[in-house]
């Protein structure tokens, strides 16, 4: 069997696993870097494949934007983790109090178990396998439950993997709404979502049923901010890639943008002209990613139309491109937004771009810290002052200063959201301690004070150890 489509087969596989974990509770470190090693020689021998599969599946899609968004980035995380591994498992040392010497204090991280990842189809690959990668490392086993609108890319995963790994270590899962619904209520220990807010709120509700740890990397509305001293075609050219990468179908994507009130104009500008350079046409260019199906597509419409009947100003980038029926749209800028409109408060995860003008950067500070915490926050500025002063005064996932999107794929920064955009973190240290137990380990020899410390109580040394450590 290479899927698993039914809630009996999800059942049966996820005891399978329970049995296997309980028969090899603390993988070696040979056995961990040989998956991890299985892991990425699925991703290097098969590129070709999982170009065209996620084409299929997209209508069409880029083949650098699944090279750079899920091949390239997947290995860099396998290739990190492979080098560090060793010293990730290694206990660490604890201090231990006086009061309780002689003693040593260590914590060990011991695997958790069976682990449930519920992966997105913006980025089928990263975001089912870069959880996996420090589940792995970690010494756990693993289910993957994949998005329904990524069928090709499903089929073609699942048949490698099973080629790789049995299915009682590593097993694809996949099936519609009931199948994930099925797969949220799984009493796994731990369970992993990548997705929206909305649906994150449903897994971690049927998580909490069986007391199941979740990590939530849900999204949001990323904004970003541009100082009124840095030049703006430098601030365009640090943004623009991070918003088309795989059209604008990204989790971390700039949502919105506060530029100084007089230049907004220029900003527009500026952003035509690279994108132009860019993508001098949508249509027949094989470097415009498709919108994934013609539901998210008439999202996307809904918004414009939306934003446009109440007072928008709507400037697609390559003008006329917009009106095509095709799934491939151009990046479109919008100016004269308002709170009232759709685009302003859903997540676009799409080729839109508004761009909302401030007198006074207190403004901007002042309308993100009022709006739910985003996933990440951008900041375009060299004046270290301006960036401090935002850093400090708002909350977000994580920050990019000077670039946009790219913090997700440099190994040792830890990623995660905060608030409404999620909670827990991964890739990394903290990857591997997301999926391990760390266990507090107190040790005492053949030596042990602590007789002196049992009743009857009022004895002088209760009063003396009283006197030294309440104090």
């Amino acid at each position: 069997m290479t899927e698993i489509t039914s809630q009996k087969a999800l059942e049966e596989t996820f005891l399978q696993q329970k049995e296997h974990f309980a028969s090899n509770t603390y993988p070696s470190y040979q056995d961990r870097i040989s998956d991890l090693t299985k892991l990425k020689a699925i991703l290097v021998d098969n590129q070709a494949a999982f170009i065209d599969a996620m084409s299929e599946d997209f209508g069409h899609r880029s083949a650098d934007d699944t090279k750079l968004g899920d091949i390239l980035s997947t290995v860099m995380g396998i290739n990190y983790a492979i080098k560090k591994l060793k010293a990730w498992m290694k206990p660490e040392k604890k201090h231990i109090g006086i009061l309780f010497q002689p003693a040593k204090g260590k914590v060990i991280f011991q695997p958790k178990g069976v682990v449930g990842i519920i992966a997105p189809w913006n980025y089928p690959v990263f975001l089912a396998f870069g959880p996996l990668t420090t589940a792995l490392a970690a010494g756990n086993t693993a289910m993957i439950k994949m998005s329904e609108y990524t069928p090709n890319t499903n089929i073609l995963l699942a048949e490698l993997v099973a080629n790789k790994f049995p299915q009682k270590k590593v097993a694809i899962v996949c099936g519609e709404a009931d199948i994930a619904a099925a797969f949220s209520s799984v009493a796994f220990d731990h369970l992993f979502f990548t997705g929206s807010t909305c649906v994150g709120k449903l897994v971690m509700k049927a998580a909490a049923e069986n007391l199941v740890p979740v990590t939530l990397e849900l999204g949001g509305k990323s904004p970003t901010i541009i100082d009124d001293d840095i030049d703006i075609k430098t601030a365009v050219s640090r943004l623009i890639l991070g918003k088309t990468l795989n059209s604008g179908q990204t989790c971390v994507a700039p949502d919105y943008i506060f530029c100084p009130e007089n230049k907004v104009v220029e900003l527009t500008q500026a952003f035509k002209e690279a994108y132009q350079n860019m993508y001098p046409n949508t249509q027949d260019n094989v470097d415009c990613t498709c919108i994934i199906n013609e539901a998210q597509k008439a999202r996307i419409d809904s918004l414009l139309t939306d934003a446009k009947d109440k007072g928008a100003n709507i400037i697609p980038l390559i003008p006329g491109s917009h009106n095509s029926s095709s799934r491939k749209m151009p990046l479109t800028i919008l100016t004269k937004v308002n709170d009232d409109m759709s685009v302003m408060q859903q997540e676009i995860f799409g080729p839109l771009l508004p761009i909302i003008g401030y007198k006074k950067i207190d403004e901007a500070i002042t309308y993100i810290n009022s709006k739910p915490r985003p996933l990440a926050l951008y900041i375009c500025s060299f004046n270290k002052t301006f960036q401090q002063n935002i850093l400090l005064n708002t909350h977000a996932g994580g920050v990019c200063i000077n670039d946009a999107a790219f913090h997700v794929i440099n190994d040792d920064l830890p990623f995660g959201g905060i608030g409404a955009s999620g909670m827990g973190q991964y890739h990394g240290s903290e990857g591997f301690k997301t999926f391990s137990h760390g266990k507090a380990v107190l040790s005492l020899g053949r030596i042990s004070l602590g007789s002196l410390l049992f009743p009857p109580f009022g004895k002088k040394i209760h009063q003396l150890v009283y006197k030294l450590f309440i104090r």
